[in-house]
């Protein structure tokens, strides 16, 4: 064997070497004093194999072979600069239809509001990149949210450590809490980071017990049947019940803004509305005894707030309590005949509101089936009511349930209010310049309430003229879930979410007034052909 053989099994000796020594570093994760030596031993022996093979290799980088040599190399480097560049500095181009590969608006705005460290732990398969992709994406919009990967066959002591047995498993930590996650969808990771970042949480009460609509039903189906047995929302003479309506998808929402729900019946002995940060009664189809009203009554002289939904034509029983609070519910239904969604002149649409954070920036809203509200002209002291939505100019309240016609005297004439934010703010003085006033035989001032007697706290209440708004048929249709949504936000006091809606997944549709219905069927029934058949008419004259 001559030398330069000698020096050519040296150099892939070297070579190899160096890959064993990175196999175990890399695949086998060794470290160790074998991998050492291995990769110390190949440097050697590749440089002394290179340096007496300097002349054969010299001349094989000469003429054309150099060329193609450099050429592979400057290839080879912009690969390797270009996939260093792209870990460094990542880039995503989401180009599918429904961006199903990115952070929503909604998610993306609560990820950046988070204003505490979290710490998550995946453990991950290669079959789980997608949710991988997704705690990526997170960390990028805050940076107080930071991720580790961990595969626990791969690393079966940090699995044992957090206890984790299976791929698939977060464990979410912030300022000492702790919070294990199996379901790795959007809404359930960005409503884990919410609840764990801000601890505390606020319970909503769900009145229950006449046939609300129920949070925790997914049914979609209560509806006003007409005498000529037609489907409708709003006008017609009989309720037909076929399943109880279902308010599941608002549920779902309120839950991954960092809200617990419950469902409360004030009909059974011992049970109150203490620790509800927020009542809501979501359309009573039958009256509340007078027991159930008191609690309701105790309940907002406390100091709480409410959102009270009101159908049309029921007696809720809660008609003496609104007025309290300076708003006559009136025993009709609102028919818009200007604007109005799909066919239905009985389920009206808005497109402009009255200035107010609920309403701020929201899209078009309807209410399949709405009665106006009418704020008392003398309301009680302290009370002030604002009118939040209104019906057009061209609407009117149908007092009768079996016919739509406005009659001039009887039916009350648009615009009608369909929802109004009212406070109650009592002024009081201190009980001693009451019992000085009483003694002095004065009067107390308009307006004031006598703090010897005073035990009402300011409160806050929302009344809408309509429930089915907010139920699984119409939440996810344009504005009506952020209507809903900003609602609860305001009255909870939660004001830094007033806006957020959750991603939602249903099917693709378009939703339009019946205006938008009437200028669309115009513009490509009449408008285009005309247009066109004018064009073939003007060519057809100047040929001739």
């Amino acid at each position: 064997m001559n030398a330069s053989h000698r020096s050519g099994l040296t150099l892939f000796a070297g070579i190899a070497l160096l890959f064993a020594a990175a196999v175990l570093y890399w695949i086998f994760q060794r470290g160790d004093f074998l991998a050492v030596v291995l990769a110390l031993a190949g440097l050697a022996l590749t440089l002394a194999g290179a340096y007496t093979m300097r002349a054969e290799l010299a001349d094989m980088l000469r003429g054309r072979r150099g060329e193609i040599a450099l050429y592979t190399l400057g290839a080879l480097g912009v690969l390797v600069a270009f996939g260093y560049a792209s870990t460094r500095f990542p880039v995503r181009w989401d180009m599918s239809q429904y961006k199903e590969h990115s952070l929503s608006p909604q998610a993306l705005e609560i990820v950046r509001r988070i204003d505490k460290p979290v710490h998550v732990t995946f453990f991950k398969d290669p079959m789980l990149r997608d949710t991988v992709d997704l705690y990526e994406q997170i960390a990028r919009a805050n940076k107080l949210i930071t991720v580790d990967f961990y595969d626990p066959f791969l690393n079966p002591a940090q699995a044992r450590l957090m206890k984790v047995q299976f791929a698939g498993t977060a464990v979410l930590q912030s300022e000492g809490r702790e919070r294990r996650l199996d379901k790795q969808t959007e809404t359930e990771v960005v409503n884990a980071m919410l609840r764990i970042s801000r601890g505390a949480t606020q319970k909503l009460c769900f009145l229950d017990g006449h046939n609300e609509a129920d949070p925790f039903s997914r049914e979609s189906h209560d509806h006003m049947e007409s005498t000529a047995g037609g489907h409708k929302h709003g006008l017609g003479d009989k309720l037909v019940i076929h399943e109880q309506h279902g308010m599941g998808k608002a549920r779902d929402a309120l839950e991954s803004m960092n809200y617990v729900v419950e469902k409360v019946s004030l009909l059974k002995g011992g049970t109150s509305l203490n620790g509800c940060s927020l009542l809501v009664v979501p359309g009573p189809k039958f009256a509340l005894l007078p027991a159930e009203v008191d609690a309701i009554r105790a309940y907002l002289e406390a100091g709480n707030n409410a959102f009270f939904m009101l159908e049309p034509f029921i007696q809720t029983g809660l008609e003496p309590l609104m007025r309290e609070f300076g708003v006559s519910l009136e025993n009709n239904i609102i028919i818009d005949d200007a604007s109005h969604f799909l066919t239905d002149p009985s389920a009206p649409a808005v497109t402009v509101y009255n200035d107010h954070q609920i309403t701020r920036q929201l899209p078009l809203t309807f209410f399949p089936g709405a009665r106006s509200l009418s704020p008392l002209p003398e309301r009680p002291p302290g009370v002030s009511a604002y009118p939040l939505i209104e019906s057009s100019t061209k609407s009117y309240g149908e007092t009768t349930q079996n016919r739509a016609e406005f009659n001039d005297g009887v039916d009350k004439p648009g615009p009608n209010t369909m929802m109004v934010l009212i406070n109650r703010r009592p002024e009081t003085v201190s009980k001693a310049q009451a019992i000085a006033a009483e003694l002095r035989g004065e009067k107390l001032p308009e307006g004031v309430v006598s703090a010897v007697t005073a035990h009402i706290k300011p409160s806050r209440i929302v009344v809408a003229g309509d429930a089915d708004f907010a139920t699984n048929s119409f939440f996810h249709i344009l504005g009506n879930g952020n209507l809903f949504l900003n609602t609860i936000n305001s009255l909870a006091a939660q004001a830094n979410l007033i806006g957020l809606e959750p991603r939602t997944f249903d099917l693709p549709r378009v939703n339009v007034t019946n205006q938008q219905m009437k200028l669309m069927f115009i513009s490509s029934v009449a408008l285009i052909p005309a247009l066109l058949a004018l064009i073939g008419f003007a060519v057809w004259w100047r040929q001739r």
